[in-house]
This record gives C-alpha cells, sequence and structure tokens, in this order.
C-alpha cells in the first residue's frame, strides 16, 4: 500500500520512514497521506508504545517537493486518487484545536519521537517541532526556508516553535531561514537528545523500549494530552481538568498495578493501549 514511506513495527516501537531518499524525503500529497494513515494503524496496535518518525538516507525530510509546490503555485495540481490512505489518528476528544491540518500530529495517543538525521527543512521542520521529543544527530541540518519562498509561518510553527525556544529566537530563525546543524538546534532547546551520525533511530527506540518496560501507556496519553491541551488554557481551568483526570486515574487497574509492583519490587505489566 505505502509507496513513499516504509512502515515496520518491533514491539514496542512503530517506526515510520519518509522514503524518497533521492528527493531527500521532500514530502507529497501521498507521503503526507501515508504518514497519517500509519499513524492511525500505530495507534490501533496494542504492540505499538511509542512511534519513531524518520527518513531513509542523508535527510529527515526537506519539506515539500518543489514540483508540488511549483504546480500549486501555477494552479497545475494533479489529483491522486488516496482514498484507501483516509484515516483518522489523534484523539478526537481533545477538541477542535488539534483538527487543524497538521495539529492532528499533537493528539496522536502515543510518544511520537522525530529522529532527525539530515536536512529537515520547511514543512519537514513544521513535522519535526510538532513531535513531542526530538532526537536529532549532529550533523543534521535545519531551516526554516517560509521566508525565502515568500510564504509565512505554516501549518503551526509559529505556535510550536515560540514555545519551544522564545519568542526572539523563533523569528530569528523563521526571519532568516538561516540553516543550523544539530548541535545549534540542542542548544536553541530544539533538541531533547543530541547523538552521533547514524544514532538517532535507535536512540528514539531504546527510549520507547525503556518507557514499554516501566510506564503505563495511559498515563504516557493523559499526560501527552494534558501538556497541550493546558498550553491553551488559563491555569484554573488546566488544574480544574487535572484534578478531574486525576480522580479518574486513582480507579484505573494500571494505579493499583503501579502500587503492587513497587511494594513487591518487580517490573510493573501495565495494560497497552488499542482502539
Amino acid at each position: 500500500m505505502y509507496k513513499d514511506i516504509t512502515y515496520a513495527v518491533e514491539d514496542p516501537v512503530a517506526v515510520i520512514t519518509m522514503n524518497r531518499p533521492d528527493r531527500l524525503n521532500a514530502f507529497t500529497t501521498r507521503m503526507l497521506a501515508e504518514i497519517r494513515h500509519a499513524l492511525a494503524a500505530a495507534e490501533q496496535d496494542a504492540a505499538v508504545v511509542g512511534i519513531v518518525l524518520t527518513g531513509a538516507g542523508r535527510g529527515f525530510c526537506a519539506g515539500m517537493d518543489m514540483g508540488s509546490l511549483d504546480n500549486l503555485s501555477t494552479g497545475n495540481v494533479q489529483r491522486e486518487d488516496l482514498s484507501a490512505l483516509e484515516a483518522s489518528p489523534g484523539d478526537p476528544e481533545l477538541g477542535p484545536n488539534f483538527k487543524v491540518t497538521y495539529s492532528y500530529l499533537l493528539s496522536i495517543r502515543k510518544p511520537l519521537i522525530a529522529a532527525v538525521n539530515g536536512a529537515c527543512a520547511g514543512l519537514g521542520f513544521v513535522f519535526a517541532m510538532l513531535a513531542d521529543l526530538r532526537i536529532v544527530e549532529r550533523q543534521a541540518k535545519f531551516a526554516t526556508s517560509f521566508s525565502q519562498r515568500g510564504l509565512i509561518a505554516e501549518h503551526g510553527v509559529s505556535w510550536v516553535l515560540p514555545r519551544l525556544i522564545g519568542s526572539g529566537r523563533a523569528l530569528d530563525l523563521l526571519w532568516s531561514a538561516r540553516k543550523f546543524n544539530g548541535e545549534e538546534a540542542e542548544r536553541l532547546g530544539l533538541a531533547e537528545r543530541l547523538v552521533d551520525a547514524g544514532e538517532s533511530v535507535e536512540t528514539a527506540k531504546e527510549y520507547i523500549a525503556e518507557l514499554a518496560a516501566s510506564a503505563s501507556p495511559t498515563s504516557l496519553k493523559v499526560m501527552k494530552a494534558q501538556v497541550y491541551r493546558h498550553l491553551n488554557m488559563p491555569l484554573g481551568d488546566a488544574m480544574t481538568e487535572t484534578n478531574e483526570w486525576m480522580a479518574t486515574s486513582l480507579k484505573r487497574e494500571d494505579f493499583k498495578e503501579g502500587v503492587r509492583s513497587f511494594i513487591e519490587r518487580r517490573p510493573p505489566a501495565f495494560k497497552r493501549l488499542s482502539l
């Protein structure tokens, strides 16, 4: 079914690899649909605790394919039948903020880690920023690119980037569209982990394996929802919702198992998530 990505599950990790290495994995309309479909598949698979998004070859994703952008700018858009790839990943209960173009990435019920192995620009940069964590290789090259194409900060990056690194640094990267590497990405606060070349995917998989061995998948899901929902809320509303969700968590079997495993000095056996 997939042409522009590969999808592989090895308990407890699903790896989605953008697979157009000759074009630095630049997005096509089909690739965007395939990623969305694969994320939905990962959400539904109980074997999957977390998801890794990466790119084949020497790039993560160079943004939209320039051929696609040229067609868009001239109105010469050819429609591809993608009905077989229709999917609705993400938790619909989180509300309308998470249903606008790529904001659905923030509502994926499982941890989503971007393993940035190379060129990461334009819409590829947006996808990396909308992941939950970024594990970045030192030689990776970042650029926002939008100002140099006569565009604006697109698809939520104007919302997420200042929250990651502050407004001044965000405007610098957006205005100048300058290139910077993985080491600067870590200094800026864009990279939660900095690793050597070729290590990002394995590091991400190891991180997810550690979560699977020790953390409740339901707790991971709820914490993710809390963080992103509460960025849109006043403190009082966020605290009220937290108190309600905390009361619910105290009634779950996971809470009982977490306490029992601690007392019995053994690893917890939490139930996996599936839809």
